[in-house]
């Protein structure tokens, strides 16, 4: 299977996955359907949707179809049929903010601070523990800016524009009272029963692998890849904040990770020594989130 998936995708490869994961979405909501639901899916449907549109935009995956397959296996595996609007909407957002970030086009990047400042304070209205990705945004800017004043000024206007518009908003509605659910620094729930991600441990530790192996050839990887590999791993530590510090048992948050994590493991994937090593990892992957899927819907553990 794996020398068939590291076959060169076309032009019909992600509408083809795009379609299986209508297909799975559908599936999962067809027994509970009403509009609000209806509308969950739909933003969730279009968040993991442009999420393989990102697998280009990153440009880390040299065009073959593992990492469509392995993302499209991960969404499986990981969603639970009924999301909270909150993660939905993060998935929308996190999408948009890895096609802005990623781009080639520099002056493109300089000029949606404000959108990306818009998008993170949008993010937060809808899921305060999203926190994180705000100070990720934040070190992303200034590592990578030249005029850093300025971009931080758009960075935060663009996030108060939409302050300013949810305020107003909640204020002509006559919602006076403070939620306190957007002071989410008091409300850790750290995990204390980790039986039902028992069968992630395999992906666990290739993906400790796949980061040891990146760093031990880190010399022979192009600037570029260097780049993009590490502005990765830091926006998955920006997500695993969030889910150690406020997942407990609501594992629809590790779909936050589903798209970084099939990128590193595709790379590692491909640049295992033996064929039998990049098979018999794939279908280790792939029970491992079969095992997930079935504990978590039956409860067997």
């Amino acid at each position: 299977m794996f020398r068939l998936l590291s076959k060169e995708s076309n032009i019909f490869s992600i509408p083809v996955y795009i379609g299986f994961l209508l297909l799975v979405v559908i599936i999962f909501n067809i027994l509970n359907f009403n509009t609000y639901e209806a509308i969950i899916a739909g933003i969730t449907f279009l968040g993991i949707a442009l999420g393989y549109f990102c697998f280009n935009a990153i440009a880390l995956n040299y065009q073959t179809h593992l990492p469509l397959f392995l993302y499209t296996f991960f969404i499986f595996g990981l969603y639970p049929g009924k999301l909270d609007i909150g993660i939905a909407v993060a998935l929308l957002t996190n999408s948009f903010l890895l096609l802005l970030l990623t781009s080639t086009d520099e002056d493109l990047r300089k000029k949606s601070y404000v959108l990306v400042g818009a998008i993170l304070a949008l993010n937060f209205v809808f899921l305060p523990t999203t926190w994180p990705m705000i100070f990720f945004v934040m070190i992303h800017l200034i590592v990578t800016s030249e005029r850093i004043g300025l971009n931080i000024f758009r960075f935060f206007l663009g996030m108060s524009l939409i302050a300013l518009s949810y305020f107003s908003l909640m204020f002509f509605m006559r919602f006076n009272d403070w939620n306190v659910d957007y002071l989410p620094f008091g409300k850790m729930t750290f995990t204390k029963d980790y039986n039902e991600l028992f069968p992630l441990i395999p992906i666990v530790m290739m993906l400790i692998y796949a980061i040891y192996d990146h760093f031990s050839h880190y010399n022979k990887k192009s600037p570029v890849s260097r780049y993009k590999y590490t502005f990765l791993l830091v926006f998955s530590f920006a997500q695993l904040v969030s889910i150690v510090m406020y997942m407990n048992t609501n594992y629809e948050y590790l779909l936050l990770l589903a798209f970084p994590v099939t990128i590193i493991l595709s790379r590692m994937l491909r640049f295992l020594p033996k064929y039998w090593m990049q098979e018999v990892s794939l279908w280790l992957i792939i029970a491992s989130l079969i095992g997930f899927k079935a504990g978590t819907h039956f409860n067997l553990f």
